[in-house]
């Protein structure tokens, strides 16, 4: 295990209230100390002077495509790509080939995690078998496994009887039910409904379509105690809907996405605009480009703003990625209204949520809580400090460093982004997980 003094950063760490410039000393991939370190014979330092040190980032929705899909991305890629985007731990959703439905299939993926991953990958095992909707799976035997929550992410539980089953199952289980809400009868489009699809000639996703489903979780939540999660919410209603039933004492913890927080429809027609933010504006897009179809669409600009507020008033616990890999051809080889749906995040996510801090909306020490200190709750709370005593898994950034994102410099197997060729801002250097590195710019 490493040993390592990283020396004069900006140190974040919100859970213990730490805000300002210092040392940590890690030993045997521990976290010994925060504050000023003396001399450490034999122990190499890390000259953070200018940098920012925080407990590593959590990302709770990633995709990851294994088992069954690597030609879109491998446990080496994804994790590699986290890794660049200073994520020490990822949850990984089970629409895979099997799909993570048996304590058998989790237990493969886990061997291959552990020789394979260059960060912490938890699995989340799905909600019915197949993912197909009809059976409910051994949610106790899962748990067992090691699964952190269940989805069938990618498609609603449409049978309310097994998800109420889920619901019942995550009170006992203290593991949440992570759900995607989207009504298929009503979401046959490929990206929002309104003024911009119309003019694109695309058939649209109205925002209800997301809208009934989480309304309907909520009641189900509502009746059994248990614990719901909603992904990526990215409608006005929604929040509306999350917020009321916070209020009245449901269990339910949400996410926001970064695309979901600063693009908007427009992007579908060529802008590259970033909303709620002050960043210079990318050159024009292309109309109907496929890397900006994601699931849920990119909504209105009212409805980026809306998230935002839930993100800033609780209503939306953390953030999150959805890093959705897809190889070329399900992209770039067919017609939007045929290209599959989702963005490669991993590696954006920092740069564009430091948007956020630059344009006034939270400090940093805020959005480094809604990176670790949140979505560590979701695992029991054991990462997402820098406390003494507990595995330094830590990311070190430059939040003002520039960068142009390119496809070849890019970690992840499939960079399906819309964000080619923008300028980011912020940079992350150095990635710990254990006190091992496994990134450094």
């Amino acid at each position: 295990m490493s040993d390592l003094v990283l020396r004069h950063g900006w140190v974040i760490d919100p859970a213990n209230g730490i805000d300002g410039v210092t040392d940590v000393l890690i030993r045997d991939g521990t976290i010994v100390a925060v504050g000023e370190v003396g001399e450490t014979p034999g122990v190499p330092d890390y000259d953070a002077t200018g940098l920012v040190v925080c407990p590593g980032l959590i990302d709770v929705h990633v995709h990851l495509r294994v088992p069954g899909f690597e030609q879109k991305e491998t446990l080496a890629t994804g994790t590699a790509a986290a890794a660049a985007g200073g994520f020490t731990t990822v949850c990984c959703m089970p629409n895979t080939k099997p799909a993570l439905d048996s304590p058998e299939v989790v237990e493969d993926l886990q061997h291959r995690i552990r020789r394979e991953a260059a960060i912490r990958v938890l699995p989340i095992a799905t909600i019915t078998r197949g993912r197909s909707g009809g059976e409910a799976v051994d949610f106790a035997a899962l748990a067992d496994a090691g699964v952190i929550g269940f989805s069938d992410d990618g498609d609603t539980t449409a049978n309310s009887a097994i998800m109420r089953q889920a619901l019942e199952a995550s009170k006992e289980l203290g593991l949440p039910v992570i759900v995607h809400c989207e009504d298929k009868a009503l979401a046959s489009g490929a990206m929002n409904e309104g003024d911009v699809s119309r003019r694109l000639g695309i058939t649209g996703i109205p925002s209800e379509a997301e809208e009934i489903i989480i309304a309907r979780d909520l009641i189900l939540a509502e009746l059994t105690g248990g614990w719901l999660h909603v992904c990526h919410v990215s409608s006005a209603r929604g929040v509306a809907l999350i917020r009321e039933a916070k209020r009245r004492g449901v269990h339910v913890t949400a996410e926001a996405m970064p695309h979901h927080l600063t693009m908007d429809d427009e992007w579908v027609a060529g802008s590259r605009h970033l909303l709620n933010v002050s960043e210079p504006d990318g050159r024009s897009g292309e109309p109907a480009d496929p890397n900006t179809k994601v699931n849920p669409p990119l909504r209105t600009a009212l409805d980026t703003r809306a998230v935002l507020t839930g993100l800033l008033d609780g209503t939306l616990d953390c953030l999150a990625t959805d890093h959705a890999p897809h190889a070329a051809p399900e992209k770039q080889g067919s017609s939007y209204e045929n290209a599959a749906f989702g963005m490669s995040g991993s590696e954006f996510a920092l740069p564009l949520t430091l948007a956020l801090v630059r344009a006034g909306h939270l400090s940093l020490s805020e959005l480094i809580s809604k990176w670790t200190v949140e979505p560590a709750k979701l695992l029991a709370g054991e990462r997402g400090s820098l406390t003494p005593g507990v595995a330094a898994d830590m990311t070190v950034f430059d939040p003002d460093a520039a960068w142009t994102v390119c496809a070849e410099n890019l970690k992840t197997k499939s960079p399906n982004t819309p964000l080619l060729g923008m300028t980011m801002r912020g940079q992350v250097k150095l990635t710990l997980v254990d006190g091992e590195e496994r990134y450094r710019a």
